[in-house]
This record gives C-alpha cells, sequence and structure tokens, in this order.
C-alpha cells in the first residue's frame, strides 16, 4: 500500500495551479488544444451554434407571444367599446328615446300626427 501512494504523480495542493493554467488557457484560447480536442472542434461549434439558434429562438418567441397577449387586450377592449356603443345605438332607435332627447334640448319637434304633404 505504500509503493501505491508513491506512484501518485499529483498532489491536492497542485489543484490550484492547474486551475490558474486552465483559466490562463482559456483566456488565450488554447484551453481546447491543451485537451487535444482538436479533432472534435467542428462538433463543439455545431452544439455552440445549437444552444444560441435555441435560445434566439426562445426569445423571439417570448416576444411574439407578449405581442399576441397585447393584442388580445386591446381586442376585448375594442369589443367592450363596439357593445356599449351598440346598447347606446340600440336605445337611441326608440321613437320616445329619441323625443325624449328632443324635449331634453328644449327642441319644439316631436313625433309628427298626421302624414307628410307631398309636393308635385
Amino acid at each position: 500500500m505504500l509503493g501505491e501512494k508513491n506512484h501518485r504523480k499529483w498532489k491536492i495542493a497542485d489543484v490550484g495551479q492547474w486551475l490558474k493554467s486552465a483559466f490562463l488557457a482559456a483566456i488565450k484560447g488554447e484551453f481546447l488544444l491543451r485537451l487535444h480536442v482538436s479533432k472534435y472542434f467542428i462538433h463543439i461549434i455545431y452544439t455552440f451554434f445549437l444552444f444560441w439558434v435555441s435560445i434566439w429562438l426562445s426569445i423571439k418567441i417570448e416576444k411574439t407571444l407578449t405581442k399576441v397577449e397585447d393584442n388580445r387586450k386591446v381586442l376585448q377592449d375594442t369589443e367592450i367599446y363596439h357593445a356599449q356603443k351598440t346598447v347606446e345605438l340600440a336605445g337611441m332607435g326608440k321613437m320616445s328615446k329619441v323625443e325624449e332627447m328632443l324635449r331634453d334640448k328644449g327642441s319644439a319637434l316631436a313625433i309628427p300626427t298626421k302624414p307628410a304633404n307631398r309636393i308635385k
């Protein structure tokens, strides 16, 4: 067992040095070369591209859903306004309501009592 401990090539204290070296390699752009993954470089680029497209599409979908929700609120408000105007118009279609409005405004007009004269 003592022989196995002597064959150990690295120590726990070397982890800090390795992390510093890895950080500096990543900053210089040499990290992938040090790991000898240059033959997988195109796969790494392709994976990065797929992640980027996925994030971009999710942002676009979120913006579209936000617009749809805003437009749904505007449409609902417009439908409420249209319903109110329809009710007001139906109320004004009654002759008694029109006559009452004319009386309130001080007009002498009223519902005709005899048919209109025809001029030839």
